[in-house]
């Protein structure tokens, strides 16, 4: 009898364990999935948990991912700081990926598109922005510099994420090492024919290859946020959520972070057997929390 309590205390002392790391984590899920009406909703939430991130930490280090899915998140970030609302004068900005081989200056190489699209609406220098290199000649060697120097700079604090259609995140593939770092990855024909809209829709233009963070260094950030919107990422989602953790999933991963949170528009949800669930969780929770 007094084995059977001491083990129900250890098990308890445990879970305690999980939900200690900081008190803003008190009670929360594995992953907190956040269920908006559309886009622009989800963009003003995640923009508010930015900016609510810089008033903490006014030099935090924001993750950002490219695409057409996380612009509604920079277009509400951008009109806080138009507004007054948020002063991103000291953060900084790292990318999540790049590809290999584009022309230096190619309109849509993930440097121009993070430039374009995120640090200049903000009014930030480019000396604030940090990504890896794929135009460089030892490709192997600047995957390993770029880790490095996320490490160097105090870590991630918010990576924003998008998911592909077959789970991937970044651009970490079905069937990649969930322990995976920064390294060059071969792109799956589906995620070249998702890309090709950038690239005038012709594939031929798109990339083979990319640099792109590991899983296990996106897991790295202090907090995950995954934006999904559209039907065509419902069941990407539920299987990221819902499913089980597994590399077929590479979002799955998500499941392993201390603070996880996913993002996304009904239609996106449309799929998730527990979406009540979640809305009724999310209703309830303490403002204090935070997303």
């Amino acid at each position: 009898m007094e084995e059977g309590r001491r083990a129900r205390h250890e098990r308890v002392d445990s879970a305690r364990l999980v939900y200690t790391t900081s008190p803003l984590q008190i009670g929360r899920p594995r992953v907190e999935v956040v269920i908006v009406p559309n886009a622009k909703a989800g963009g003003e939430l995640i923009a508010e948990a930015m900016a609510a991130l810089v008033r903490r930490k006014p030099d935090a280090l924001l993750g950002v991912a490219t695409g057409s899915t996380p612009l509604p998140v920079y277009e509400a970030l951008a009109a806080k700081v138009e507004a007054g609302a948020a002063d991103v004068a000291q953060v900084r900005i790292c990318q999540l990926d790049e590809y290999v081989g584009l022309p230096a200056g190619h309109p849509e190489s993930y440097r121009a598109v993070v430039l374009r699209e995120v640090v200049e609406p903000l009014g930030l220098s480019e000396a604030s922005f940090m990504g890896p290199d794929g135009s460089a000649e030892d490709i192997v060697a600047a995957c390993d510099a770029y880790d490095r120097a996320l490490a160097e700079a105090g870590g991630v604090d918010l990576q924003l994420l998008g998911i592909g259609t077959d789970g991937h995140i970044g651009f970490n593939e079905p069937c990649s090492s969930l322990a995976s770092r920064t390294r060059i990855k071969t792109l799956t024909h589906q995620t070249r024919v998702d890309n090709a809209r950038f690239f005038g829709g012709d594939m031929d233009q798109v990339p083979h290859h990319v640099i792109t963070q590991g899983i296990g260094t996106i897991l790295d950030a202090r907090h995950l946020v995954l934006l999904a919107t559209g039907e065509g990422k419902a069941e990407a989602v539920a299987q990221t959520v819902e499913g089980p953790l597994s590399a077929l999933v590479p979002a799955s991963a998500l499941q392993l972070h201390r603070h996880a949170t996913v993002v996304v528009d009904e239609a996106a949800a449309s799929k998730l057997k527990l979406a009540d669930y979640f809305r009724q969780t999310y209703a309830d929770k303490p403002a204090w929390q935070g997303l």
